[in-house]
């Protein structure tokens, strides 16, 4: 499953399982050659410390399931993908270890059903980004409940509309932080962030990076 990556890691955040899709990922020929290494030891400075101090939250019990992330895959190409990691415990419920999955973000489902109500609903959020965009909005567009929006929304897109709307803003930001040389302050208001501090805080909670670190792995 190359849009998949999975693996298992012992109670020093240690590589023991990892996939294929993995290995490739990090530059290596063999899953062989990641067991026993940390995150940190395996993914470049700027990302490694970062993987491997979220590990150890979920090594202390922890729970990340539908963590939205943009990633930097071989060829600095970003890619979006959800990530999901969780404790593993023994019969005495003692945490032994740890177990992650990170997919791909996959393409519309465009045979459902509600395919073209979504679709405004994500067009709507790709033209407005750069603005407060309420659920009671998009639920007037869609013609749906809330409820009905949400449930939806995860099973075409896999995200929810908050997570929509996240991915649209990051991914403008991304894109000027990575091409312009505009203060980032200025990529913040552009889209929909009122606040810097704010923005930096969404920005590194979904890339794992700073703005400005951002733009420097982009470019160096």
């Amino acid at each position: 499953m190359p849009g998949v990556v999975f693996f298992v890691k012992d109670p020093q955040a240690r590589y023991v399982m990892v996939n294929r899709t993995l290995a490739q990922r990090c530059g290596v020929k063999a899953p062989a050659a990641l067991l026993g290494r940390t995150a940190e030891e395996v993914f470049p400075s700027r990302f490694g410390p970062l993987y491997t101090e979220q590990d150890r939250r979920v090594l202390e019990g922890a729970h990340l399931a539908d963590q939205l992330e943009l990633h930097l895959y071989p060829g600095r190409q970003a890619g979006w993908c959800l990530t999901h990691k969780l404790p593993l415990r023994d019969a005495g419920g003692a945490i032994v270890g740890m177990a992650g999955i990170s997919h791909d973000l996959p393409g519309a489902q465009s045979s459902h059903p509600a395919y073209r109500q979504l679709a405004a609903v994500d067009a709507h959020i790709r033209q407005h980004y750069a603005r407060a965009i309420s659920l009671a909005e998009l639920t007037a567009i869609a013609g749906l409940s809330v409820a009905q929006l949400e449930r939806h929304c995860k099973r075409i897109f896999q995200l929810t509309p908050r997570q929509m709307i996240h991915k649209a803003r990051l991914g403008a930001a991304s894109q000027l932080l990575a091409e312009e040389t505009l203060p980032i302050t200025e990529i913040a208001l552009r889209c929909g962030y009122t606040d810097h501090s704010a923005f930096s805080r969404q920005f590194k909670a979904l890339t794992g990076l700073s703005p400005s670190q951002y733009r420097e792995t982009r470019r160096g």
